[in-house]
C-alpha cells in the first residue's frame, strides 16, 4: 500500500511541477533509440574484435555488420499492429458443466 500511495503522490507532484513544453514521449523514444544504437555498436565491436580462422566465422561477422547498420523492422512496429500471429482458442466447455 505504501508503494501505491508513494507512486500516486509522485505522479501528482510531477504533473504539477513538470514543465509544460516538455515532450516526455519524444525524450523517451530518443533515449531508447540512442541506447539501442550504442548496444549495437558494442556488440559489433566485440564480435569484430575476435579472431576468425574459418570462412563461416568471417561470413557471420559480415552479416552482423550489415544487420547492425540497418534498422530492425520489429523496433518501429507496435505489438498491437502485428495481429497476424495465430492465437490458440480455448477448448469448448464440456456438456456436463452446463
Amino acid at each position: 500500500m505504501f508503494v501505491l500511495r508513494s507512486a500516486f503522490w509522485l505522479t501528482v507532484m510531477f504533473l504539477i511541477i513538470a514543465p509544460k513544453d516538455f515532450d516526455l514521449g519524444k525524450t523517451a523514444s530518443d533515449a531508447s533509440a540512442q541506447a539501442l544504437k550504442a548496444g549495437q555498436q558494442v556488440i559489433v565491436s566485440q564480435v569484430l574484435a575476435s579472431d576468425c580462422s574459418t570462412l563461416e566465422c568471417a561470413g557471420g561477422k559480415a552479416a552482423l555488420t550489415v544487420l547492425a547498420g540497418s534498422k530492425f523492422p520489429f523496433v518501429d512496429i507496435p505489438m498491437q499492429m502485428t495481429s497476424n500471429i495465430p492465437v490458440p482458442l480455448p477448448r469448448p466447455r464440456p456438456d456436463r458443466m452446463g
